[in-house]
């Protein structure tokens, strides 16, 4: 039995990776190529029906998605775009789900009121794992990135607390708005506290701990699931607490990490993530015959007329939002524009870059079969049936309608130092730090050892390669070429001494950890030199 499991995984793996290159080489963002994979495949002859556990996915795949992309975020940015973000991923979520509630309850026969705010808790939070995936295609300005990853660390949460609150009122037909606001402060608050508490907690253990960097990597693996689990188990918001922990862990991760935990975790999270992400989007696809087995009472028809109409609104809402959001505070002020007011272009993109995925799925998925009372849940069917189909619509039309407009709205980027720039301002401070503790603190060392005077020498010269680029920076197209020139020297270079290494091994005479060791270090000045996109 556990052969068949094991086959299976390394089945699915290997499929997805196939697919992921094949995407690639079509110039087809993954997650879209993906689902449309999937559904492909969903309808082979004889093939298994794939039901995904929603438990799957708020317990394997939220926690270390979220964690990862609190861990990247950037404080300065997420703190500089704060109200767009805020009001997208509470008051756009909160919105979406209150509009959803009564255009399904007026179109869906016997949709009740709280089943309509079921469905909207569902499809309300965008899914930036796909938007993303599509823009990094694009010279997309920082900001736009910014404010769609600052949203979904937020929404999913937003959105959860609202399914929760409906599907309670649903169960129990019992709901009290003014409870359901206090208990909603109340999760998500929490959730904030203990997330920030339990990650200060770990950063600490971790200081204390005779850890190497085999163990930090392993533990930065499991304290996103020890803080969503720690969270639900107190019935507060586990995603908030994910996301709050990795905030304060990446802020501190300088004092609590070393250089090589950091390199190794670094490499483990960026694999973790890409199949995490990949076999998500290729089991959205799967699901196809689990959906559509349960349409019953309604037909397919019926079901893809709800899920186009509710879409159309729903991306309606989206846009009029945004739109509102970044113009009404200057109309009713009538003062200059904010630091963080969005022009209509950066507005659009954002709007379309709403696209629904897993967390939507799941949500539907995780609606009980039985009340209580031993009766069908009800309308269940259809709610599943609907999602899945908005998945498709926004996931897939708006996926390829998307790049499609970019190549006509011409964003521009925010006037602010270019990060080339920025990057050799501050390495040329640190090393002119680091020459001036060499000076000051150990002149003699730097008189009579050979190997500090050598240290000091190479700092010096990098400084005035330093030097050189910045005056390269005044003229844009020979900085271009010089880069270019030096990136392609310096890679045959590495790339003789690896065939001299090479040699070396089939020498015999040196010791295998040595010579990995050698290779190590060229590979780290390749990436310093080409950068680690390139690789």
């Amino acid at each position: 039995m556990i052969h068949s499991y094991v086959s299976f995984a390394i089945l699915i793996t290997f499929s997805v990776l196939l697919l992921v290159m094949l995407g690639q080489r079509l110039k087809i963002a993954y997650p879209i190529f993906l689902v449309i994979a999937g559904l492909a495949i969903s309808f082979i002859p004889a093939l298994p029906s794939f039901q995904v556990n929603p438990d799957w996915v708020f317990l394997i795949f939220l926690p270390p998605i979220l964690f990862e992309a609190a861990w990247y975020t950037s404080w300065n940015d997420f703190w500089k775009w704060k109200r767009p973000i805020f009001l997208l991923a509470i008051g756009l979520v909160l919105l979406t789900s209150f509009v959803i509630a009564f255009v399904a309850q007026s179109l869906i026969p016997g949709m009740t009121l709280a089943l309509g705010f079921v469905l909207g808790g569902i499809i309300s939070p965008p899914d930036t794992a796909a938007a993303t995936s599509v823009l990094k295609h694009f010279k997309i300005p920082k900001r736009v990135n910014t404010i769609l990853e600052g949203e979904s660390l937020v929404n999913d949460a937003t959105s959860l607390i609202v399914f929760k609150f409906a599907l309670a009122a649903v169960v129990s037909s019992q709901f009290v708005f003014q409870q359901a606001v206090i208990d909603f402060f109340i999760v998500g608050g929490m959730g904030v506290l203990l997330g920030a508490f339990l990650g200060w907690l770990f950063t600490w253990l971790i200081r204390w701990l005779p850890t190497n960097s085999n163990i930090d990597t392993i533990l930065t693996l499991i304290i996103p699931y020890v803080l969503y689990i720690t969270a639900e188990h107190f019935h507060y918001s586990g995603v908030i607490a994910v996301v709050s922990g990795g905030l304060m862990m990446s802020y501190k991760s300088n004092r609590f990490l070393s250089f090589a935990a950091r390199l190794q975790a670094g490499s483990v999270w960026s694999t973790v993530i890409f199949i995490l992400n990949a076999l998500i989007f290729i089991l959205i696809g799967l699901q196809l015959p689990v959906v559509e087995a349960g349409l019953e009472q309604h037909t397919i028809a019926d079901g893809i007329r709800y899920a186009v109409m509710i879409s159309v609104v729903m991306i309606l809402v989206r846009f009029a939002w945004t739109y509102i959001i970044a113009y009404l505070p200057q109309i009713i002020y009538k003062k200059s524009p904010r630091p963080d007011t969005l022009d209509w272009k950066t507005s659009f993109v954002i709007s379309l870059a709403g696209m629904r995925g897993v967390v939507s799925l799941a949500s539907a998925l995780a609606i009980p079969l039985l009340l209580p009372s031993g009766d069908a849940f009800p309308h269940r069917n259809i709610l599943l049936f609907v999602t899945f189909v908005i998945i498709l619509i926004t996931l897939v039309g708006q996926g390829f309608l998307l790049p499609l407009l970019l190549r006509f709205i011409q964003l521009e980027e925010e006037n602010v130092q270019p990060e080339e720039e920025q990057e050799a301002i501050i390495i040329g401070r640190i090393k002119k730090k680091a020459v001036q503790v060499l000076i000051e603190d150990f002149p003699i060392e730097v008189e009579q050892n050979l190997v500090v005077r050598n240290m000091k020498l190479r700092l010096e010269t990098d400084l005035d390669l330093l030097t050189d680029k910045m005056h390269c920076f005044k003229n844009i197209e020979l900085h271009k070429e010089k880069i270019t020139e030096s990136r392609e020297i310096y890679k045959r270079v590495i790339d003789e001494q690896r065939k001299e290494l090479q040699t070396l091994k089939n020498e015999n005479q040196f010791q295998d950890a040595v010579l990995r060791r050698i290779e190590m270090q060229l590979d780290l000045e390749e990436a310093k030199m080409v950068g680690l996109h390139q690789g």
